[in-house]
């Protein structure tokens, strides 16, 4: 039985959703910041499968450090589109600890990691 990867999973969720949310944005006639959302939201979880990959615990830890980045750069995007009023309350406070989640998540996966 395979073991269960939590951060793939929740980063390929977490991409779905931002897909969905750009849709959303793409409706409402906003493309330039839902783009740069799109891009570093759907990064992340793409950064963590080639981790999977690594070819050392240093590529492990770049890939991975790359993904945290992503993931922080995200988050300052759904917080510009919230505060401009392109992002609903709803809509923020949906996404908004999914973000938080994965942000704690890699960041305690890569100090770990740099520490075992």
């Amino acid at each position: 039985m395979e073991k269960k990867n939590v951060i793939k999973e929740k980063t390929f969720a977490f991409a779905i959703e931002i897909v969905g949310l750009y849709k959303v944005l793409a409706e409402k006639k906003e493309f330039v910041l839902s783009r740069q959302m799109l891009r570093s939201g759907t990064s992340i979880g793409a950064n963590v499968r080639e981790a999977e990959h690594a070819q050392s615990k240093a590529d492990f830890i770049h890939k991975l450090s790359i993904s945290l980045k992503e993931a922080n750069e995200t988050e300052y995007w759904l917080d510009l589109l919230h505060e401009t009023k392109y992002l609903s309350d709803i809509e923020f406070q949906n996404i908004k600890p999914k973000i938080i989640e994965l942000l704690r998540l890699l960041t305690s996966i890569v100090k770990t990691t740099k520490n075992a």
